[in-house]
This record gives structure tokens, C-alpha cells and sequence, in this order.
């Protein structure tokens, strides 16, 4: 018994440890995004740009008074920025 729930659970790992596979982010909209970060002075890794039910996350902005995560809405326009 305790050998096949050891088994089991072996079994299951990989699953559960397995990452999420992340969404994509088009040319299109990382060009959009560059483009905005640029017009209010910050600049990021386009490799940072997540992809969420709602929008898109932003990790590690860096701007002209220090870094933040900001959030856009799926139309591309902020919806929350916490500094780091």
C-alpha cells in the first residue's frame, strides 16, 4: 500500500512541478508597449512582458524616479503601477 501511494505521488510530480507555459506577446504589442514605456520615460526587457487574463504584467520597468511593475489593461493602457 504504502509503496503504490509512494509511487502515485511520484508520479504526479512532474505535474505539479511543471511551470505554466506563458503567452506569448506579439511583435505588434511589444512594439506598442516600448513605445508607450518610452513616452512616459521608463524602458524594460520585452522578455518581462507577461501575458494576463486581463491585460499584460510589466516586471522590472525602470523610469526616470526609480523601478516598478505596472499593469496594462488588454487596451494597452495602465491600470496600476507598484514600486520596487
Amino acid at each position: 500500500m504504502l509503496k503504490t501511494t509512494l509511487t502515485a505521488a511520484a508520479l504526479c510530480l512532474p505535474f505539479a512541478a511543471a511551470p505554466a507555459f506563458a503567452q506569448e506577446v506579439s511583435e505588434e504589442v511589444q512594439a506598442q508597449i516600448m513605445e508607450y514605456l518610452a513616452s512616459v520615460q521608463c524602458e524594460m526587457d520585452p522578455g518581462d512582458i507577461e501575458v494576463e487574463d486581463d491585460g499584460y504584467e510589466l516586471d522590472d520597468v525602470f523610469c526616470a524616479d526609480g523601478q516598478y511593475d505596472i499593469k496594462l489593461d488588454s487596451d494597452l493602457q495602465e491600470t496600476g503601477r507598484r514600486k520596487e
